[in-house]
């Protein structure tokens, strides 16, 4: 891929480095992804993302910008209250790096749209804070067989993972949470967030979308990574395939 001198000025720091260089970055100029949910995750990972120039970017989110999400949701301004999150991001992200194309989905990905929103994606990442909408999600994703970046965080902890169930060897999303069941008054309006741990994770999210799309380092799929804020602490474990998934086991 030929790179005009603005892009390779704005990607220097990429194109130097051995294992990624000028192979990694066209990797994600080339790429596709679905980031469902622009808060306090999807907000620091779509601002790597599109500085990374990750070629294009599908923001699904339905909501409206709040007063109260801006202690976290580095995205938005105080003047986007009361605008769609997917369009002001979608503008925020251009201006960004207008090399990467942003398309923006004001609609709530359900069951009956999640196949038409999340196909013809390389990588899907889901920052969502529904249970409901997570396995709709992460079952879209296994049946279309694309990787799946999954973030979440609570009042002070957060984890990551990389899900490729339609791996025979490796995990889906349903393999580490069953078929739990959606609690939405356990939401961070309810239980408070640290803003900066949302950045961390979210952060993190963008990482390993860049790892599974350049291929400068071995996929974690099949690993969960999790952060103790208040400890200060990380930790990285193995995450089994279950036998007996109702997703991805073998019939």
């Amino acid at each position: 891929m030929n790179f005009s001198d603005d892009e390779l000025e704005r990607y220097a720091r990429h194109l130097v480095l051995p294992p990624f260089g000028g192979r990694g970055q066209t990797a994600l100029a080339r790429a596709r992804v679905a980031v469902v949910g622009a808060g306090g995750l999807g907000s620091p990972c779509l601002l790597y993302l599109a500085a990374a120039g990750v070629g294009r970017l599908t923001i699904i989110d339905d909501d409206d910008v709040a007063l109260s999400n801006l202690q976290r949701q580095v995205l938005f301004a105080t003047a986007d209250t009361g605008q769609m999150k997917a369009e002001r991001a979608s503008s925020r992200l251009h201006a960004l790096n207008p090399h990467v194309e942003t398309v923006a989905v004001p609609l709530r990905l359900v069951a009956d749209n999640a196949d038409a929103l999340l196909a013809g994606h390389d990588l899907i990442i889901d920052g969502c804070d529904s249970f409901a909408t997570r396995l709709v999600v992460a079952d879209a994703a296994l049946a279309l067989r694309v990787p799946l970046v999954s973030g979440a965080v609570g009042p002070f902890d957060g984890q990551v993972a990389v899900f490729k169930g339609h791996d025979p060897a490796l995990p889906c999303y349903r393999c580490l949470v069953g078929n739990p069941e959606d609690h939405p008054e356990r939401n961070c309006a309810a239980t408070g967030v640290l803003g900066a741990l949302t950045g961390v994770i979210g952060s993190l999210m963008a990482m390993e979308a860049i790892r599974e799309l350049s291929g400068f380092a071995p996929s974690t799929a099949g690993r969960l990574t999790l952060h103790d804020a208040t400890a200060g602490r990380w930790r990285s474990i193995v995450l089994p395939k279950d036998p007996a998934c109702p997703a991805c086991a073998a019939p």
